[in-house]
C-alpha cells in the first residue's frame, strides 16, 4: 500500500508539472502573438500613413492647379483659349476629387468639398465643350466662374494651413479626423448648400511655380541653333575652361565626354579651395552649357538690381549681347536670374540663360545656358502686325493693363510666336496675356506670382 500511495504522488507531480509547462507554453505562445501582431498593427498604422500623406499631398497640389487655372479662365477672352484652360479645370477637379475621397475624414464640410469638385468637374467640361465650338462665355458663365474661383481660394489655403500643421508634426491623421473636421467645417459651411446650387464651380490646375521663368519647359529645339562652330577636342575644352574660370590649368580635372545629355558636352571639376566647381563645354562650338558652385553665404549685401546689373555684364563680357532680365528667385543667399535676347526691342523668351549670383559679393556662382544654345539665332522680325491698340481690344474688358511689349514666345510644338505682351491685373492677381501680333489670337496667359523672394509665373 506504501509503495502504491508513492507512486500515485509521483504521478500527481509530474501531472501538475506538465499541466504548468503547458500553460507557461500558452503564456509565451500569447506574449509572442501579442507582439507579433502589434508589429504587424504599428507597420499597417505606417503604410495607411503614408498612403494618406500621399493623397494629402496630391490634393493639395491639384486644388492649387485649380484655384489658378479658374483665375485664368475668368480673363480669357477668345473661345479657343477658354477651351483649353476649362479642359484643365476640368481634369484637375477630377483628380482633386479622386483624392479627396481617400482622406481619412467623414464629416459634411468634406462631402460638401467633395459636392464642390465634382460641380467643378462637371461644370468645367460642359463649357469646355461650348467653348470648342467657337463659343464665347457669357457674363454670367464668366461670372459663375469668378466666384467659383473665390470658393477655391478659401479651400485651397484651408488644405494649405493643415498640410503645414502635419509637415510641422502638430498633427497626426488620428488628430486630423477631429482637428480637419473643424477646419474644413469652418471654410466649407460657408459655402453652403445654397451656393453650390446657383453656381457650378471649377477648380484650376496648378502647374507650380516656373523657377526656369515663363514659356521655360517649351526651349528645346532639335536644331540646336545657337550651338555654332566646329567640334572641339577635350584639351581644347579644357583651355575654355581656364578662360572663361580664370583658373590655373593644373587645378582643372576632367570627369569626360558626356553624350547623353541635351548636349554632348566635357565635364571638368575646377579646385580652386575647399569648394569644387563643375563646369560643362559643348563639343561642337566649345559654348559654356552649365558651371555650378556653391559656398556658404553668410549675409547679403548687395541688393537684387545691383546683383540683376553684375549678371548683365558678366553676360555682356562672356559675349552675350542684348540680354535683358526677366524673371528672378533669392534662395539662401543667392540671386537666380533669367536673362532673354533682346533684339530690335522684342523680348525673344526662348534664348534664356539662368546666372546664380552671390549676394555677398556678387561672384557669378552658377550659368545654365541650355535654352540659348537650342534656341538662338538671328530673328526675322515680322513687320506687317496688328497695333498696340489692335491687340488692347482682344483684350478681356476686366484687365487693367500696366505695361506692354512686344515678344517672341515658343509654343508646345517647338515653333515661335510674334505676340503682344500685357501686363495687367484683374483684382488682386496679376496676369500676362499674350496676343497673336499677327492674328490677334489669345495665345496664352500666365498668373504672375509676386514673392518676397522674387517675382515667379504659373
Amino acid at each position: 500500500m506504501g509503495k502504491l500511495t508513492d507512486w500515485k504522488n509521483r504521478l500527481k507531480d509530474r501531472h501538475m508539472f506538465t499541466i504548468v509547462m503547458v500553460i507557461i507554453i500558452l503564456l509565451i505562445s500569447v506574449i509572442a502573438l501579442g507582439i507579433y501582431t502589434y508589429k504587424k498593427q504599428r507597420e499597417f498604422r505606417e503604410v495607411a500613413e503614408n498612403d494618406y500623406n500621399m493623397a494629402f499631398y496630391e490634393l493639395v497640389n491639384y486644388m492649387e492647379e485649380v484655384e489658378t487655372y479658374l483665375a485664368k479662365s475668368t480673363i480669357t477672352s477668345t473661345p479657343e483659349h477658354a477651351a483649353k484652360t476649362l479642359s484643365h479645370i476640368w481634369r484637375e477637379a477630377d483628380l482633386a476629387g479622386v483624392y479627396l475621397a481617400q482622406i481619412p475624414i467623414n464629416n459634411e464640410g468634406l462631402s460638401n468639398a467633395q459636392k464642390f469638385l465634382n460641380q467643378v468637374s462637371d461644370y468645367s467640361y460642359s463649357l469646355a465643350m461650348k467653348t470648342i465650338n467657337r463659343e464665347e462665355l457669357t457674363d454670367e458663365e464668366l461670372k459663375n466662374l469668378e466666384q467659383m474661383h473665390e470658393y477655391s481660394v478659401g479651400l485651397k489655403n484651408t488644405l494649405n494651413q493643415l498640410a503645414n500643421e502635419i509637415n510641422d508634426g502638430e498633427i497626426k491623421w488620428g488628430e486630423l479626423t477631429k482637428e480637419g473636421t473643424k477646419a474644413f467645417a469652418q471654410q466649407v459651411s460657408n459655402i453652403g448648400a445654397e451656393g453650390f446650387g446657383n453656381i457650378e464651380a471649377t477648380f484650376d490646375d496648378y502647374t507650380g511655380l516656373i523657377y526656369d521663368g515663363a514659356f521655360s519647359e517649351h526651349m528645346t529645339s532639335p536644331e540646336r541653333k545657337g550651338l555654332t562652330g566646329e567640334n572641339i577636342d577635350e584639351n581644347k575644352a579644357k583651355e575654355i575652361v581656364r578662360e572663361f574660370t580664370g583658373t590655373s590649368e593644373d587645378k582643372i580635372s576632367s570627369n569626360g565626354l558626356s553624350e547623353n545629355g541635351n548636349i554632348a558636352s566635357y565635364n571638368f571639376i575646377v579646385n580652386e579651395n575647399e569648394n569644387s566647381k563643375s563646369i560643362s563645354i559643348s563639343q561642337k562650338g566649345g559654348h559654356v552649357v552649365y558651371m555650378n558652385y556653391y559656398r556658404d553665404i553668410e549675409e547679403e549685401k548687395i541688393p537684387e538690381q545691383e546683383a540683376i546689373e553684375i549678371g548683365k555684364k558678366f553676360l555682356s563680357e562672356k559675349g552675350y549681347s542684348s540680354m535683358k532680365e526677366t524673371y528672378y528667385l533669392k534662395q539662401e543667399g543667392t540671386i537666380v536670374v533669367n536673362y532673354a535676347n533682346e533684339q530690335d526691342g522684342v523680348i525673344i523668351y526662348p534664348d534664356l540663360i539662368k546666372l546664380k549670383i552671390a549676394l555677398d559679393n556678387g561672384e557669378i556662382l552658377g550659368m545654365e545656358s541650355i535654352g540659348y544654345l537650342n534656341c538662338h539665332t538671328e530673328r526675322k522680325i515680322e513687320k506687317n502686325m496688328i497695333s498696340e491698340d489692335q491687340a488692347k481690344q482682344k483684350l478681356n474688358p476686366r484687365i487693367e493693363i500696366q505695361s506692354q511689349k512686344l515678344a517672341i514666345i515658343p509654343t508646345e510644338y517647338n515653333t515661335e510666336i510674334l505676340c503682344w505682351e500685357f501686363t495687367g491685373r484683374v483684382g488682386d492677381n496679376d496676369f500676362l496675356v499674350y496676343i497673336n501680333a499677327k492674328t490677334g489670337k489669345e495665345e496664352d496667359i500666365l498668373m504672375i506670382v509676386n514673392t518676397p523672394n522674387g517675382t515667379l509665373t504659373t
